[in-house]
């Protein structure tokens, strides 16, 4: 027997669908036949199953962040590969579970902060390390990757037509994207030769993004795509 509103698989006797309350009707029995043989159990909902996971899994992951670092200090009173790996971490955590806490969770506002926690985790190795590059280098690399993807998101997100001009202009955007890091990589680290290799994914996207913008504008060609792969 089952639900007539959810479709849930209910226990002979139930009287109430226990996931959306709509009464049961058994056409073998009588309208007022008694409630439920079972006793009724409580129902756990998805979202409640999920946070209570997610907790588990960030008390685990909290105690092995700060494995590495007690470790190390406890063994030579100093810490230096512990960071590296804690930082890592925590990072991790941030990019992939911290998302997971929310049902529906807003790229526009993970996006940008998944990139400011790349770019403080970049300055902590630079600052560990000795160097020098993260002003030249890593803050202009992940901004501008970060004002990218993030503008994506936000198009894709608040705008419910042209997700085709949106995709292929983000497409061109990263070929682009190419000879800048390129550049940056030429400027910071002397010692590496401008070889033009960005020339190789600038062409690539450009031409796959005007593909995309082709097809959007081609309305023919954008229906017989449709239904040949059923989108």
């Amino acid at each position: 027997m089952y639900c007539i509103n959810c479709g849930i698989e209910l226990s002979p006797g139930q009287a109430i669908c226990p996931i959306c309350k709509t009464k049961v009707c058994h056409p073998d029995f009588p309208a007022d036949q008694a409630l439920a043989t079972y006793p009724a159990r409580p129902f756990q909902s998805e979202e409640y199953n999920r946070r209570g996971l997610m907790f588990v899994l960030t008390v685990i992951w909290t105690l092995l962040t700060f494995l590495p670092v007690g470790l190390e200090w406890m063994l030579f009173r100093d810490i230096g590969w512990s960071g590296f790996v804690s930082g890592g971490m925590g990072l991790a955590y941030l990019l992939f579970f911290l998302p997971a806490w929310f049902k529906n969770p807003n790229p526009v506002i993970f996006v940008p902060s998944g990139f400011a926690a790349v770019g403080l985790y970049l300055l902590y190795i630079n600052l560990a390390s000795g160097g020098s590059w993260f002003m030249s280098f890593a803050l202009p690399v992940t901004g501008f990757l970060m004002l990218i993807v993030t503008t994506i998101c936000a198009l894709l997100r608040y705008l419910r037509r042209g997700r085709l001009y949106i995709i292929g202009g983000g497409l061109i955007a990263l070929g682009f994207f190419s000879v800048y890091l390129e550049f940056f990589i030429y400027y910071t680290f002397e010692t590496i030769s401008f070889v033009f290799w960005s020339l190789f994914p600038l062409v690539a996207f450009v031409l796959l993004g005007m593909m995309l913008i082709t097809v959007a504008i081609v309305k023919p060609f954008k229906e017989s795509l449709r239904k040949y792969f059923y989108m």
